[in-house]
């Protein structure tokens, strides 16, 4: 049974594509400008109906000031390994 090159591509997208969707459903975008902040950066948080995210760049924009500011961590943020026990310079491993 062989599958043809254009059903392989057409499967490649439909994956490609619910990939980028469940990548950028966890992030936030600027209420203003529609950019997502890197890494690093501070995002400023405005209240509203809905709590609001405006990236470092359109924060000179606006009037009030923000309740709050954060810092945009890495996607990987508090999942680091720790050590949980030491082995003495003499036990063998």
């Amino acid at each position: 049974m062989a599958i043809s090159l254009p059903e392989i591509d057409g499967f490649e997208r439909v994956l490609l594509r619910r990939g980028v969707g469940a990548l950028e459903a966890d992030r936030a975008r600027c209420a203003d400008c529609g950019r997502t902040p890197l890494t690093g950066e501070h995002v400023h948080l405005y209240d509203g109906r809905k709590r609001r995210v405006v990236c470092e760049l359109c924060r000179p924009l606006r009037r009030e000031p923000p309740v709050a500011t954060e810092l945009v961590r890495h996607c990987e943020h508090g999942h680091t390994v720790r050590l949980t026990a030491r082995l003495t310079s003499g036990a063998a491993c």
